[in-house]
């Protein structure tokens, strides 16, 4: 006799596995973006890749949907499936943003500051990434949660920092306006790393 669970499971491991597969796209468009700002503008190219990623992103996305849509029993609730997928394309798409300003606004002298949060994004999806496969079973993801937390910390202090030597160093209002943008779209995708671990928390928490 075959159990409903049978049925069911390798369903279920299919959003685990686009879980997983959309939290190493994360880590990879960090990881693109922490290269591209590092040795800026000599790695501009980098932006294309980063654009790809972006793409793959919604493609995960779009294919978690489509299972959601001919799946009738979940391994966490429906709600939580979409928004955690939602989370996740979050945080390339502000990375991607990044990106995508630095050639728009045509900037050419880097600021140390952007790199540094770059580099606490990549950090910050590499815990995601880290946390995800114990999703499957609903395992203590604190130790991730904590770090991702105090990262997300980080970065706070470094975009004050950023933001007040802008307006210091009396440069061209123009440029202050750009970085100020790029800036915000770098704590925007911090703090999308931290929107999606307070939600795997909160999806362990409740079917623990």
């Amino acid at each position: 006799m075959v159990r409903l669970s049978q049925v069911f499971a390798p369903k279920d491991r299919e959003f685990f596995d686009l879980f997983e597969e959309a939290a190493g796209n994360a880590v990879r468009a960090a990881d693109l973006l922490d290269q591209m700002l590092r040795s800026w503008p000599d790695n501009a190219q980098l932006a294309r890749e980063i654009l790809i990623c972006e793409q793959d992103g919604d493609r995960i996305t779009h294919d978690i949907i489509k299972r959601l849509n001919n799946t009738f029993v979940t391994p966490i609730d429906r709600e939580d499936i979409l928004a955690l997928a939602s989370a996740l394309d979050d945080i390339v798409d502000f990375t991607e943003e990044v990106a995508d300003y630095m050639g728009l606004y045509k900037i050419e002298a880097p600021m140390e500051q952007a790199h540094r949060m770059a580099h606490v994004l990549l950090q910050a999806c590499r815990q995601i990434a880290e946390a995800m496969p114990l999703l499957r079973d609903f395992k203590d993801i604190a130790s991730h949660t904590v770090e991702i937390n105090r990262l997300e910390n980080d970065g706070d202090r470094i975009v004050r920092e950023a933001i007040a030597s802008l307006f210091d160093t009396g440069i061209d209002p123009m440029v202050v306006i750009r970085w100020k943008d790029i800036f915000e779209r770098l704590e925007d995708a911090i703090d999308a790393t931290e929107h999606t671990a307070n939600m795997l928390e909160a999806i362990v928490i409740k079917n623990s």
